[in-house]
């Protein structure tokens, strides 16, 4: 039953970037395609915490608990990158896409959506493992729950210092570098990473050997934040756009981590 709800889920997954390609076709705009993804993704952590467990049962509090936190990720995160996309151009990733794809963006978008899919598809499996932890609720849902808070508010300060920062226009072509940017380069993607070590906690314990597999979702935010598709194509492009001073930046900032450096490099 759990391998025919894996299969199930998955393939939604990859229904639902095929229809994020079409919209960004349609409307020459990929910034729907994280708003997509995010919601998506929410979508498919509700279907695996709700959905019965082996043996039959109520729904348990701890399903409860992990639905909750999916939705919860869900809704500020993509109703962050909705309002984004909403008041503003296409995400200059994917504009950087487009030009260097050229007659070719097209097919190569179609794919690189699924391999997307894919990585839902995987991150997912750490919300499955969670809500599936057959122990009583206990101080690793505690933990997880208050992991998981601590990243929803520092994601949520991090992305309204941004707004802020970019609503001022004596900062127009300026790096923002203060509050939490100050001590990040990418605080947002931190906080992001840090969200996703809520369910391993949830997950581990006693008789449920599969939940040390739900650090599989952790480890794979931090692959493809600090070193696929979030970091390295951001700043790229802001090297492009900033030069010397982004240089600078870099040099006095780390790139994840939110602590100051100890000792600035040299650019």
């Amino acid at each position: 039953m759990t391998g025919g709800l894996i299969l199930g889920v998955t393939a939604c997954l990859s229904v639902i970037m095929m229809l994020a390609w079409a919209l960004q076709r349609r409307l020459r705009n990929a910034g729907w395609v994280d708003v997509t993804w995010t919601f998506g993704l929410g979508l498919a952590g509700i279907a695996y915490a709700l959905a019965p467990r082996p043996g039959g049962g109520a729904v348990g509090a701890r399903q409860v608990l992990v639905a909750v936190l999916a939705a919860a990720w869900a809704v500020r995160l993509g109703g962050y990158i909705l309002r984004r996309t909403l008041r503003g151009g296409e995400d200059a990733r994917y504009a950087q896409f487009r030009k260097d794809w050229g007659p070719r963006y097209e097919p190569r978008m179609f794919w690189f959506l699924q391999i997307q899919a894919a990585a839902a598809a995987v991150l997912a499996l750490s919300m499955l493992l969670a809500a599936r932890n057959p122990a009583p609720l206990g101080l690793g849902d505690l933990a997880g729950l208050a992991v998981f808070g601590i990243a929803i508010a520092g994601a949520h300060v991090a992305d309204m210092q941004l707004f802020r920062f970019r609503q001022v226009a004596a900062n127009r072509g300026r790096i923002c570098d203060v509050g939490l940017w100050r001590l990040s380069r990418h605080p947002n993607y931190f906080f992001e990473w840090l969200g996703w070590l809520a369910y391993p906690l949830i997950a581990i314990g006693a008789g449920h050997a599969a939940g040390w597999l739900a650090l599989s979702g952790p480890a794979l935010m931090y692959v493809l934040l600090v070193h696929v598709s979030g970091i390295p194509p951001l700043e790229a492009q802001m090297l492009r756009s900033r030069g010397e001073a982004y240089r600078a930046y870099q040099a006095r900032t780390r790139a994840f981590l939110p602590l100051p450096l100890a000792r600035p490099r040299t650019p």
